[in-house]
């Protein structure tokens, strides 16, 4: 893996913490809190390396959790997939490292006939996790 160019054709968007404090309208504080705890991970691109993560690790407000979606009128405008922070434990443990997650959920995977992150998305979680163990 670790090729650059896989994960620029693989990833649109790429928001820093300051991008990621506006989109979640949160402090940098609390963002940085949410990487602490791993909910969102990131990696250094570009020259200068600047720390950023892809943006299609946020949804819509009302499909954080995408198998129940809440009202949208009631959520928040974005949020953190909510399915994203057990998963990368899940390859964490499987001795990935953040630019190795970052890869495997952006790769196409033929059992899945999806991106593991765009079926996330979707709500197939179970799926994705059971492709994730297969790597320990």
């Amino acid at each position: 893996m670790n090729e650059p160019n896989v994960l620029d054709d693989a990833v649109d968007e790429w928001l820093t913490v300051p991008g990621l404090a506006e989109r979640l309208d949160l402090d940098a504080g609390k963002v940085r809190r949410i990487l602490q705890e791993r909910r969102l991970i990131g990696m250094r691109r570009g020259e200068p390396a600047v720390f950023v993560v892809p943006g299609p690790f946020l949804v819509p407000g009302h499909l954080a959790n995408p198998a129940q979606p809440a009202d949208p009128g009631t959520s928040a405008r974005w949020a953190v997939l909510a399915s994203l922070q057990g998963t990368i434990t899940v390859l964490t443990d499987a001795g990935f490292s953040d630019v190795e997650v970052i890869e495997w959920l952006f790769t196409p995977d033929d059992a899945l006939d999806a991106r593991p992150i765009d079926a996330l998305r979707s709500g197939r979680k179970t799926e994705v996790r059971r492709r994730a163990a297969l790597e320990l």
